[in-house]
C-alpha cells in the first residue's frame, strides 16, 4: 500500500507549492500552496467528519522514508498512500492545473479545478479497496511482488507473483457460478459493500453476484470495511471499528496460505506450526538468505556448480514444489517417482522434481530460477531437491593415540559420551520435574505427544484416551445434540483447539475393524465434509473427535433459533446447497471407494465460520454392525423420516441413489424453509413436499420460497427455479430416475439444462408397486407401508434437543455387491431421467 516518495514534494503535493502550513485541516478543500510537512505528526488534511485524514507515516518496508497516506479514524492505514505511487512520472499538465485538494468522506482524496475533478484516488488503488469504492478489471493492487486483478471475461479473482520478468498466477478462481459457462463479461468491477459483501457487477449481468461473505457479516455500527493485498500475497476481506486503531480479517481468498506461490522465497519451504504458516528450508545442505526473516528464503551452502563431486536429488517427504501454469505444461511428465527423481538428477536446468502419490503418475521437474515449496504430511507427494553429494572428508588428525588410534578419534568419542551423558541427564531431570509437578495438568498431559502430532503432521487421525477427552469435555458437560450414533459434545483440548466429540452407542466391531473405518474416515478430506481429527478406542468407549463447526447446523437456521447473525440471506442458502452437493458428490464419486452417507438431513449438514456447508457423519454407517444386516425390516431401519428413500422399506439394495433422494428432500427445505413431511392448513393437509410440486406446476414459485428470508431481499429466481427443479428429480420414486450427485451440482450451477420434472410419487405408492410386483417375499407389508407413510418417527424416541430424530442408519446393506447385478437390470429397464 506504500512506495517511498523520497522528498519529491512536486509529486505528493500534486500541485505547485508556495509555503509550509504544517496544520490541521478538517472538512475544508485544501487551497492551492496548502502543503503538509512530514516531520510535524500532527499536520494532516481531514475528511468532514474526521473519518480518513490525509498524513505523512512512515514506511514498513523503509521506516526512515516518509510516505503520504489516507488512513481511517483511529489511524487504521486502510485507503490509500503513494507507496506504491499509483502513477509513472510526473503529473499530468491536467492534474498540475489543479486549484484545490480534498480528502472525501468516503476516503477518495479528489484534486480540483474550479468546476471539476482533474484526479482522484479511488481511479488509482494501490493495495486497498474501501467501501463502495470499484474496482474495475483494468486496475491493480499491489504489495511487493504480488499483484490482484478481476479477469476481464470471467470475474475471476486473480492473484499473481511476479518478480525479474517471472510471472506465475498461483490463484485463479471465480467465488459465484451464477455467470460462469459460456458467459463473458465485459467490465467486471469489484465492490466492498457497507453490509461486509464483496460483489461483482457487470453490464451483462442483471444484478450483483456475491463473491464473498465477511465472517461479522450483517453486524452493523460505526465501522469500516475493505479489501486488501496483503505482504503475503493474500487477498482478504476486514472491518476496523472508528478509534480500534487495529483491523480485523474477515475472509481470506486463498483458505491455505502455503498454497501462495514465494511465501517463503526461493528454496523456502512452507509448513504450519499449529494454525500458522511457517518457512523453512529443505535440509542442512541449506541456509536461510536472512536469518532474522525466514520469508526471505535459502540458499545452499555449497552451488551445484561448485560441487567438490557429483550432485545427489535429497527426497522430501509430504512435500510439494508449487507448479502453476505455464510449468504445470510445459514441465508435466507421467512417470514413475524413481524416473521422476533420475530425470531432474540428469538434466542440467532441473533443480527439483515433485513426484504425486495419488495414482496419477504424475511429475514436474522445476527448471526455474526460483522455487517454492509447501510440506504438509496430508500431501500425497514426494519431491526431491539437487544438492551436492555430502561425501567430503575432514581434514586428516596429527599424531596417534593409544593402540595406534588417531588421537581425534578418541577424543571424539570422548566428546560424544561427554555430550550423551549431559543430555540423558537433562531429559531425567525434564521427567523428573513433570512427575511430581506437571502428571496431572491438562496443559502438559499424556497428549501432549498427539497435540504435538496433531499440530505438526494432522494428515493422520489423532488416538486420545477416554481421560484426555473426558478431560477436555469437562465430563462431556457442555452437549451439542444427540443422535442414533450417541450425543455430541463440546471440548478444548489442551492446545485451545475447540473440538466436537461424539460417544459413540452400538458399536459392536472388532478394535482392529474400527480403527480401519476410523482411518477410512479420516483419509477423506474436502473442503465440504467435517473434518475428523482423532479418535478413542479404549474398552468400550469408543468416541470421534470432530473440527467444530461455529455455527452450527443447518436446521437451526431453517426450522429454529438462529445462531447470531439471524436467518441465512438467499444467496447463502444457495451456497450451501451447492457445498453440500459437492460435498456428497466427492463421497460417491471421486473416493477410492464409493461412501453412501445414509443419512442427509439439514442435522448432519454443518456450518463454519464463513457459512461454508461441510457434511458431518459420513462413513458412520458402516461402524454400526446388526448382527443379521441381510434383512432389514422396520425395527431395523434406523433413519430419519422424511429422508429415508423409498428403497430402505423396500428391501432394495440401497445405493448412492439414496443419497440422492434424502439430498432432494434437504434442497427443498433449504428453498421453502418447512419440513418437507409438514401438514398443515396451508397445505390443505397435504405433505409439504407434495404441496411445493402442485404450485410450482400452477406457477406459483413466491409461495413457496420461506417467508422468513431478510425482508427486501433480492432473490435470484433462476436460482430458485432451479433448485426446485432439481429437488424434484431428486426425489423422484424411481432410483434410476433421481440423478447422480455429480450432475446435481452441474444442474444447480446452471451447467446442464432442465427438463421438467414428472410428479414425485409417495412413499406409499411405491412401497404398495413393490408389493404387488413382489408379494410376501419381498418382505413389506401393509402395516409398514402405512407406517412410513404416517407422520410417525421410524426411528425411536426423538431427541428433545432438536425436535427430530437423530437416529443415524444401523449399518451398510454389505450385500450391495450380490445384488448390483438386480439394480443394474432395475436401471436399464427404466427411461433416463432427461436427455443429456
Amino acid at each position: 500500500m506504500r512506495k517511498g516518495i523520497r522528498g519529491d514534494l512536486l509529486v505528493l503535493l500534486f500541485c505547485s507549492l508556495v509555503a509550509l502550513l504544517p496544520v490541521v485541516c478538517h472538512g475544508a478543500d485544501m487551497p492551492l500552496g496548502s502543503t503538509l510537512s512530514p516531520g510535524n505528526s500532527a499536520a494532516a488534511w481531514s475528511s468532514p467528519n474526521s473519518t480518513f485524514s490525509l498524513s505523512f507515516t512512515a514506511s514498513p518496508s523503509s521506516p526512515s522514508l516518509f510516505v503520504a497516506s489516507l488512513t481511517y479514524a483511529g489511524g487504521v492505514p486502510v485507503c490509500w498512500s503513494t507507496d506504491p505511487a499509483p502513477w509513472s512520472g510526473r503529473p499530468t499538465p491536467a492534474v498540475a492545473a489543479c486549484r484545490s485538494a480534498a480528502v472525501q468522506e468516503s476516503g477518495n482524496l479528489v484534486l480540483k479545478n474550479a468546476t471539476t475533478t482533474l484526479w482522484q484516488s479511488f481511479d488509482h488503488p494501490t493495495d486497498t479497496v474501501v467501501m463502495s469504492q470499484n474496482f474495475t478489471s483494468g486496475m491493480n493492487l499491489t504489495s511487493g511482488s504480488y499483484v490482484f486483478t478481476v479477469d476481464r471475461g470471467t470475474g475471476n479473482l486473480t492473484l499473481r507473483w511476479a518478480q525479474a520478468g517471472t510471472t506465475v498466477t498461483y490463484f485463479n478462481k471465480g467465488y459465484n457460478s451464477t455467470f460462469t459457462g459460456n458467459r463473458t463479461l465485459s467490465a467486471p468491477t469489484l465492490t466492498m459493500q457497507t453490509n461486509g459483501i464483496v460483489s461483482l457487477t457487470d453490464g451483462s449481468l442483471s444484478s450483483p453476484v456475491v463473491v464473498a461473505y465477511s465472517s461479522n457479516y450483517g453486524e452493523s455500527g460505526d465501522m469500516m470495511r475493505f479489501v486488501r493485498l496483503d505482504s503475503d500475497g493474500n487477498f482478504r476481506a476486514y472491518s476496523a471499528t472508528r478509534g480500534s486503531n487495529s483491523a480485523t480479517e474477515q475472509w481470506s481468498a486463498v483458505a491455505d496460505q502455503c498454497q501462495v506461490f514465494g511465501f517463503c522465497g526461493n528454496m523456502g519451504v512452507c509448513s504450519y506450526n499449529g494454525t500458522s504458516p511457517v518457512c523453512g528450508c529443505p535440509s542442512l545442505n541449506f541456509v536461510f538468505n536472512n536469518p532474522s526473516n525466514p520469508r526471505e528464503g535459502c540458499k545452499r551452502t555449497v552451488d551445484l556448480q561448485s560441487c567438490p563431486g557429483n550432485s545427489t536429488m535429497l527426497a522430501l517427504d509430504n512435500t510439494q514444489f508449487l507448479t502453476y501454469p505455464p510449468e504445470i505444461t510445459t514441465e508435466q511428465f507421467f512417470v514413475g517417482i524413481t524416473a521422476c527423481r533420475l530425470n531432474c538428477l540428469s538434466g542440467s536446468s532441473c533443480v527439483a522434481s515433485t513426484a504425486l502419490s495419488d495414482g496419477s503418475g504424475l511429475c514436474f521437474l522445476k527448471v526455474s530460477s526460483f522455487v517454492s515449496a509447501y510440506q504438509s504430511a496430508a500431501l500425497p507427494s514426494t519431491s526431491f531437491v539437487k544438492v551436492c553429494f555430502p561425501g567430503v572428508s575432514n581434514p586428516p588428525a596429527t599424531g596417534s593415540g593409544p593402540a595406534g588410534s588417531p588421537r581425534g578419534t578418541v577424543r571424539g568419542w570422548v566428546v560424544a559420551i561427554v555430550v550423551l551423558g549431559a543430555v540423558a541427564g537433562l531429559v531425567l531431570c525434564e521427567w523428573a520435574l513433570w512427575w511430581f509437578f506437571c502428571r496431572h495438568n491438562p496443559k502438559y498431559g499424556p497428549a501432549s505427544a498427539q497435540y504435538a502430532l496433531l499440530e505438526y503432521a494432522s494428515g493422520a487421525p489423532v488416538q486420545f484416551s477416554f481421560r484426555e477427552l473426558q478431560r477436555s469435555t469437562k465430563s462431556f458437560k457442555e452437549k451439542l445434540g444427540a443422535g442414533g450414533f450417541g450425543a455430541v459434545y463440546r471440548g478444548v483440548l489442551a492446545n485451545r483447539t475447540v473440538v466436537a466429540v461424539k460417544q459413540l452407542e452400538g458399536i459392536e466391531q472388532g478394535e482392529k475393524q474400527f480403527r480401519m473405518e476410523v482411518a477410512t474416515i479420516s483419509s477423506t478430506h474436502h473442503l465440504n465434509l467435517v473434518r475428523l481429527i482423532g479418535f478413542c478406542s479404549e474398552g468400550r468407549h469408543r468416541l470421534l473427535v470432530y473440527e467444530f463447526m461455529k455455527n452450527g447446523s443447518l436446521d437451526a437456521f431453517l426450522f429454529g433459533e438462529a445462531p447470531p447473525g439471524g436467518k441465512l440471506p438467499w444467496p447463502a442458502r444457495f451456497a450451501v446447497a451447492v457445498g453440500t452437493a459437492r460435498g456428497i458428490t466427492y463421497l460417491h464419486e471421486e473416493c477410492r471407494d464409493c461412501i453412501v452417507h445414509c443419512d442427509i438431513k439439514p442435522e448432519n449438514i454443518l456450518l463454519d465460520d464463513q457459512y461454508n456447508a461441510k457434511v458431518s457423519d459420513f462413513g458412520l454407517a458402516k461402524l454400526v454392525n446388526p448382527k443379521d444386516h441381510r434383512h432389514r425390516t422396520l425395527t431395523s431401519v434406523r433413519g430419519t423420516r422424511g429422508y429415508l428413500a423409498p428403497e430402505w422399506l423396500a428391501n432394495l439394495p440401497i445405493t448412492a441413489k439414496s443419497d440422492v433422494y434424502s439430498y432432494g428432500m434437504v434442497l427443498l427445505e433449504i428453498v421453502t424453509g418447512h419440513r418437507n413431511f409438514d401438514v398443515s392448513e396451508e397445505t390443505g393437509r397435504k405433505k409439504f413436499s407434495v404441496w411445493a410440486y402442485e404450485e410450482y406446476e400452477k406457477g406459483n414459485v413466491a409461495d413457496v420460497i420461506d417467508k422468513k428470508l431478510p425482508p427486501g431481499e433480492d432473490i435470484d429466481m433462476a436460482q430458485v427455479h432451479r433448485a426446485l427443479q432439481v429437488s424434484f428429480w431428486c426425489i423422484q420414486e424411481q432410483p434410476a430416475q433421481r440423478p447422480s450427485m455429480g450432475k446435481v451440482v452441474q444442474m444447480l450451477e446452471g451447467i446442464m439444462e432442465l427438463e421438467r420434472p414428472p410428479p414425485p410419487k409417495s412413499s406409499d405408492s411405491f412401497l404398495s408397486s413393490v408389493t404387488t410386483a413382489s408379494g410376501s417375499a419381498s418382505g413389506v407389508t401393509t402395516s409398514m407401508v402405512s407406517t412410513f407413510a404416517s407422520s410417525a418417527p421410524v426411528a425411536p424416541t426423538p431427541s428433545p434437543n432438536l425436535g427430530l430424530e437423530r437416529e443415524e442408519i444401523a449399518a451398510l446393506d454389505r450385500s450391495a455387491s450380490v445384488n448390483r447385478d438386480r439394480v443394474s437390470r432395475a436401471q436399464r429397464s427404466t427411461q433416463p431421467y432427461m436427455t443429456m
